[in-house]
C-alpha cells in the first residue's frame, strides 16, 4: 500500500542544519524509493529554492524567525500545520514537539499523526526555568494530540512509557555503512591522519563541548582538536572568543558536505562525543560507522548504543587523563561498533521499521485520546 506522508518539524531537506534534517533526509527519500508519496515542509529561508528533491515533494512555508527571533519557529510550524490542513496525506509525521504542540487543536483530522518526541528538550541547559516548564508541557500537549509516539531511544521509550502510560514506538536514527574516507580531502582542513582529535555537535552547553575543550587545554596536548557546528549563537561565539588563543583549537563551522565530514571523522585519532541531553545522536552513529575511536560522556543514552565499546569522561579532568594517555584506538571497540550499526542501525532497517509502523498504524482505529482527568494530573506532575 502506498501512502502519502506529510513530514514537518525540521527546517527542511537537504540537510544545512542537523539531527532532524539529517534524519528527514535519508527517511523521505528512502521512502520515495519504496514508493510512497512523501513530502518535507521546508522554512522559506532555507538554502534549497526547488520544489522536488529526488523524488521528494519540498513545501516551502515562510518562516519569520529572522524578524522576531525565537517566536518565528511558532509562526512557522504554524503555517506547515495549516498548509497541512489542504493536504489529503494518510501519515503526518511531527519532529519534535518545542513549537508545535501548542497549535495541537488545528492538526488536520484525517491522516494518523505520529509524532517523533525527540529528546527531553525541558532538560536542556540553554533554556531558563519557565521555557523548561513550558517544555514539559508541550511534551505534554504532544502526547495527547498524537495518534502514536516514536522514541529514537530505548531510554527515551522507557521515559515516556513510564510517565505518560503509553506504548511508544523504539525507532533510532540511521547511519550508512559506506562512508567515504578520502585522505586527500584532509589538506582543505591543514588536517594530517591520526593526528587531531575530533567533535560535531551543535553549541549547546549540554553537549558539554566546553568541558571537553577545557580537558584537552588541561592536558597539554599538542594534537589539534577539530570542532565542528555552526558557532554563530551566543554560546559558540563565547566558545569561540574563550579559546582564541588556543591555536590548536580550530572551530570550522557548521559543515554539511556528507564526504567531507565522512572524511574528517575517519582519519581522526580520538572522536568526542559530548551530548547528555536527548535520544540516538546522528553524529554518534557516524562516527561508529566511519571505525572512528570513541571518547564518550558516561550517560545513559550513549551507554545504550555504545554498550562497553568506548572510552567514558565525566568532566573536564577525565578529558585531560585521557588525552595524556595517550592510548586511544581500541580495535576490538572499533570493531564491536560498526558490528551494532552493521547489525540494528543501518538505513535501510530504520526505513523498514518506519515504514512498517506507518503501515501499521494506518487506518488509526484503536487510537482513543487521553481522558481529561489524565491530562489534569499529567499536568501537574509536569509543572512542578
Amino acid at each position: 500500500m502506498a501512502l502519502k506522508i506529510g513530514i514537518l518539524g525540521t527546517r527542511g531537506v537537504p540537510n544545512y542544519y542537523g539531527g532532524f534534517e539529517h534524519f528527514a533526509e535519508n527517511l523521505s527519500k528512502g521512502l520515495v524509493e519504496r514508493g510512497h508519496e512523501v513530502s518535507v515542509y521546508n522554512s522559506s529561508r532555507h538554502p534549497y529554492q526547488q520544489k522536488n528533491w529526488h523524488g521528494v515533494h519540498i513545501v516551502h512555508c515562510f518562516d519569520p524567525e529572522h524578524i522576531i527571533g525565537v517566536a518565528g519557529q511558532f509562526i512557522y510550524d504554524l503555517n506547515c500545520i495549516l498548509d497541512a490542513r489542504k493536504k489529503k496525506y494518510d501519515i503526518l509525521l511531527m519532529l519534535g514537539y518545542t513549537s508545535s504542540s501548542v497549535w495541537k487543536f488545528l492538526y488536520p483530522k484525517h491522516p494518523v499523526v505520529i509524532t517523533n518526541m525527540d529528546g527531553l528538550e525541558w532538560k536542556r541547559d540553554k533554556y531558563s526555568k519557565p521555557v523548561q516548564q513550558f517544555l514539559k508541557y508541550a511534551e505534554q500537549l504532544a502526547v495527547q494530540s498524537s495518534s502514536y509516539h516514536i522514541a529514537d531511544s530505548p531510554v527515551i521509550k522507557e521515559y515516556l512509557d513510564t510517565t505518560y502510560n503509553i506504548n511508544s514506538k523504539y525507532i533510532a536514527y540511521g547511519a550508512g555503512l559506506n562512508p567515504v574516507a578520502d585522505e586527500s580531502l584532509l589538506s582543505e582542513f591543514g588536517l594530517i591522519k591520526n593526528n587531531y582529535f575530533l567533535l560535531m555537535a551543535r553549541m549547546e552547553p549540554e553537549n558539554n563541548i566546553e568541558m571537553i575543550l577545557d580537558g584537552y587545554c588541561l592536558s597539554g596536548n599538542a594534537e589539534k582538536f577539530v570542532v565542528i557546528g555552526n558557532t554563530s549563537n551566543s554560546f559558540g561565539t563565547r566558545l569561540v572568543e574563550k579559546y582564541k588563543d588556543k591555536a590548536n583549537i580550530v572551530f570550522l563551522g557548521g559543515l554539511f558536505e556528507t564526504h567531507k565530514v565522512e572524511s574528517i571523522t575517519a582519519f581522526c585519532s580520538l572522536y568526542f562525543h559530548g551530548h547528555s541531553v536527548g535520544g540516538t545522536n546522528p553524529s554518534l552513529l557516524d562516527a561508529m560507522a566511519a571505525k572512528a575511536p570513541l571518547a564518550a560522556h558516561n550517560n545513559p543514552f550513549n551507554q545504550s548504543i555504545l554498550r562497553n565499546n568506548t572510552l567514558l569522561f565525566n568532566n573536564a579532568a577525565d578529558v585531560c587523563a585521557l588525552l595524556q594517555h595517550k592510548i586511544y584506538a581500541n580495535q576490538e571497540h572499533i570493531e564491536n561498533n560498526y558490528a551494532t550499526i552493521k547489525n540494528e542501525f543501518t538505513w535501510q532497517m530504520i526505513i523498514n521499521q518506519y515504514e512498517t509502523y506507518f503501515l501499521e498504524c494506518h487506518p488509526a482505529t484503536q487510537y482513543q485520546p487521553l481522558k481529561k482527568e489524565k491530562r489534569v494530573l499529567y499536568k501537574k506532575q509536569y509543572l512542578k
